[in-house]
């Protein structure tokens, strides 16, 4: 079990866990992204659904179903972008078509993303409707890709179909509209499901990214939590246990998953991927791994850090000198840490400050293309994760606070432009304008 997990030492935990029948009902899987928080959710799915000893290659029927992410007995709430692993695992699959193993890597990947768009999840949502037919053509399209003869394949074909497989799949990323956000309906039909009898042996349910839930999805969660049924694992991921709020976090196991190191994400590259990386691109402290997969997204974060810290830095700048003698001193103080931290990292951007959020707005959306191929989320995501790096090491408690605020300001502008589709650079006026007042007020 957790064979196909490299080098973390938090799957040594789980099976020790496993193995003496001490694993807890309710977990929690913390860590830096690419850590394994998410393959090891779904390997122990597939470890506690076994019929036999749950060796990774084991012929149950349970594990072939789960291997694949066919099994009934799994579900998946929390939404986060796929393209950039969805292209690394086709790119993958096309330069050894005949290896069964990226076969199985490629077809899991589109899965993961197919997944969050389970019927049982989204019966009363009206959005369902409209992408019925886009969700059940994918499905043809991903039983054709399973049934493809790799051995003597028409390469043309197989490609057209990947592509085409690819395509669809940021098409129903766009227009399914998930949100950053989990939303109480979505934890009240999973806690519906998680009450009938499993299929199998065993259910998993998984919440990715589990600080996104809305504040009035957490009670709902804490009903299941506290009298969780016995044929059902829960799992929720996170990068940090503190954004994970005290009263559900007591009820979980936690289960630290902590960067690879150099050596171990090359080995998962050149294992998982059949790849390497160019070393030239990446920073001393950059995730290799991360690199690797942000080096197929549409937008890199190498492109995006620069213009991510100039946002942070002009935003902050404008509202300290709106501030600077009102008297608000741990605001300033706030805004000032984030303003010194932070301007090296915009580089070239931040040569010529500016006190005008519309003029910053427009080099923004210049310099990212408009943030074509909806890489805005991901633009704000990386300012967020820019934010909370700058203040960590500070240990003022009304920091944490600002902090607070920050991200639910960032969270509802990544809404209104995902869902609502609002125009970026409304969005973007109305976020400086809402931090900035929220500051004034204290």
């Amino acid at each position: 079990m957790f064979e196909n997990i490299i080098d973390q030492n938090a799957v040594l935990q789980l099976k020790n866990d496993i193995l003496s029948g001490q694993n807890a009902p309710s977990m929690l899987f913390y860590g830096p992204p690419n850590s394994g928080k998410g393959s090891s959710s779904l390997e122990l799915a597939r470890v506690l659904s076994c019929e036999q000893k749950a060796e990774w290659k084991c012929s149950c029927s349970s594990c072939e179903k789960h291997r694949y992410l066919l099994h009934d007995d799994i579900l998946i709430l929390g939404n986060r972008s796929f393209s950039a692993e969805i292209t690394a695992c086709k790119s993958a699959f096309l330069r050894n078509h005949t290896v069964s193993s990226v076969k199985l890597l490629f077809y899991r990947s589109l899965r993961k993303l197919q997944l969050r768009f389970s019927p049982f999840l989204l019966e009363d949502d009206p959005n369902l409707k409209k992408i019925m037919t886009a969700l059940q053509s994918f499905d043809e399209k991903l039983n054709e890709f399973l049934a493809f003869n790799a051995e003597n394949p028409d390469k043309g074909k197989l490609e057209k179909l990947c592509v085409s497989l690819e395509n669809d799949a940021l098409v129903l990323e766009k227009e399914g509209k998930l949100g950053s956000t989990i939303p109480i309906d979505r934890i009240r039909r999973a806690s519906m499901w998680c009450n009938i009898t499993p299929n199998g042996k065993h259910k998993t349910f998984i919440i990715e990214n589990a600080q996104n839930m809305r504040n009035e999805a957490h009670n709902a969660l804490l009903k299941l939590l506290e009298e969780p049924p016995s044929t059902v694992s829960i799992i929720l991921t996170a990068q940090r246990r503190e954004e994970i709020i005290p009263t559900i976090l007591s009820r979980l196991r936690q289960y630290r998953f902590f960067k690879r190191d150099v050596k171990s994400e090359k080995e998962v590259i050149r294992l998982v991927f059949r790849d390497s990386i160019n070393e030239d691109v990446l920073q001393s402290q950059n995730s290799r791994l991360t690199a690797y997969l942000e080096s197929f997204a549409p937008q890199s974060t190498e492109k995006l850090y620069p213009l991510a810290a100039y946002l942070v830095v002009s935003m902050a700048g404008i509202i300290n000198y709106s501030m600077k003698n009102k008297g608000k001193k741990e605001a300033y103080q706030y805004f000032k840490l984030l303003e010194n931290n932070l301007t090296p990292a915009a580089g070239v951007l931040r040569t010529e400050p500016s006190l005008n959020s519309s003029a910053v707005i427009k080099a923004i959306i210049s310099q990212s293309g408009g943030f074509e191929k909806d890489s805005f989320s991901g633009f704000l995501k990386i300012c967020l994760e820019m934010i909370n790096d700058a203040v960590r090491s500070n240990e003022n408690p009304q920091f944490i606070v600002y902090n607070n605020l920050i991200k639910k300001h960032f969270n509802e502008t990544a809404a209104a432009v995902e869902i609502l589709k609002i125009n970026v650079n409304i969005a973007l006026e109305a976020l400086f304008y809402n931090i900035k007042k929220a500051a004034e007020a204290g």
